[in-house]
C-alpha cells in the first residue's frame, strides 16, 4: 500500500508539474492570437483537436476496445464540464482579481474531489487530512500573489470562479471514474466532450449580442504555443487518470492542484517575471505539504 502511495503522489505531481506548463502555453498562446475569449477559444479548440488526433492513434495502435456505457459517459460528460469550466475560469481572469479567481478555482478543485474520496475510501489519515489544508493554503498564497496590472473584479467574477472550481472538481472525479476502462480512451472521450462544448460556445459568441469577443487569429506563434500545450496538457491529464488508478482521488487531486507553482516558475524562467515574497512562501508551503501527504 505504502509504495502505491508513493506511485499515486508522484504520477499526480507530475500531473502538476505538466499542467502547470500546459496552463502557460495556453496563455501565451491565447495572448499571440489576439487575447480575446475567442482567441482563447481557438487555442483551446486546436489544442485539444491535436490531442484528440494523437490519443485516437495511439488506441488504434494499441487495439483498445472502445469504451461503453458508464466510463463513456463518464469520459465525454468529463469533457463537457471541463470546456465550460475553462471557459468560466477564463471570464473570470478577463474580469480582473486574476489571483483571487485562480485561488479560489484550485481549492475548489481540490476539495471537491478530496471530500469524495474520504467519503467513498474512508479517511486517510490524520497527518494526510492535515497535509490537504495545508496545500490548499499553498495554493492560496501562490495564485492569490497580488498583481499591479489586474483590474478591479466585475460584478459576479467570484460567483464565475466558483463555478469554475467546482467544474474542475466535478472534472477530476469524472475522470477517475472513465478511468476504469483505461487511460488512453477516458483521455480521448474527455476531449470529444471538450471540443462539442468549445466549438458551440465559439458559435454562440459569433452570433451573440457582442460578436467582437469571438475574435481572434491563430498566428504562427498562437499555433506553436498550442501544439505545446496540448503536449503538456494531454500528457498531465493521462499521468492524472494513472495517479486515480494507482492509488487514492484525494492524493491525487490536491498533489496535481499545486501546478500554479509550475506556471510561476516557468514565467520567471522565460518571461522574467520574479515571484513574489507570497508566492515564494507558498512554494515553500506546498513542498512541506507534499511531505506531509506522501509519509
Amino acid at each position: 500500500m505504502d509504495i502505491l502511495l508513493q506511485g499515486n503522489a508522484l504520477l499526480a505531481l507530475a500531473a502538476a508539474v505538466l499542467w502547470g506548463g500546459g496552463d502557460f502555453s495556453g496563455g501565451m498562446g491565447a495572448k499571440h492570437a489576439g487575447g480575446t475569449m475567442g482567441s482563447a477559444l481557438r487555442v483551446i479548440l486546436l489544442s485539444h483537436a491535436s490531442s484528440l488526433s494523437v490519443l485516437l492513434l495511439i488506441a488504434w495502435l494499441r487495439g483498445d476496445a472502445f469504451p461503453h456505457g458508464a466510463p463513456l459517459v463518464w469520459g465525454i460528460g468529463a469533457g463537457v464540464i471541463g470546456g465550460l469550466s475553462l471557459m468560466c475560469f477564463y471570464v473570470a481572469l478577463s474580469r480582473g482579481a486574476m489571483g483571487a479567481s485562480a485561488a479560489m478555482s484550485g481549492l475548489l478543485a481540490a476539495a471537491i474531489p478530496a471530500v469524495v474520496s474520504i467519503v467513498s475510501e474512508g479517511s486517510p489519515g490524520l497527518l494526510r487530512v492535515a497535509g490537504f489544508v495545508v496545500a490548499g493554503a499553498a495554493i492560496w498564497l501562490i495564485a492569490a500573489g497580488k498583481n499591479a496590472e489586474a483590474k478591479p473584479a466585475a460584478a459576479g467574477t467570484v460567483w464565475l470562479a466558483i463555478a469554475a472550481g467546482v467544474g474542475f472538481g466535478i472534472y477530476f472525479v469524472a475522470l477517475k471514474v472513465a478511468g476504469t476502462a483505461g487511460v488512453i480512451w477516458p483521455m480521448a472521450t474527455a476531449r470529444m466532450g471538450s471540443l462539442s462544448v468549445c466549438s458551440l460556445l465559439l458559435l454562440a459568441m459569433s452570433f451573440g449580442a457582442k460578436p467582437e469577443l469571438s475574435r481572434g487569429h491563430l498566428t504562427r506563434l498562437a499555433v506553436a504555443w498550442a501544439l505545446c500545450g496540448a503536449l503538456l496538457d494531454t500528457s498531465g491529464n493521462l499521468l492524472f487518470i494513472a495517479a486515480t488508478r494507482a492509488g487514492r482521488l484525494d492524493v491525487a487531486s490536491v498533489l496535481a492542484s499545486l501546478y500554479p507553482a509550475s506556471t510561476i516558475l516557468l514565467a520567471a524562467w522565460m518571461l522574467r517575471e520574479r515571484p513574489t515574497r507570497r508566492q515564494g512562501l507558498g512554494m515553500a508551503v506546498a513542498a512541506v505539504a507534499v511531505v506531509m501527504i506522501t509519509v
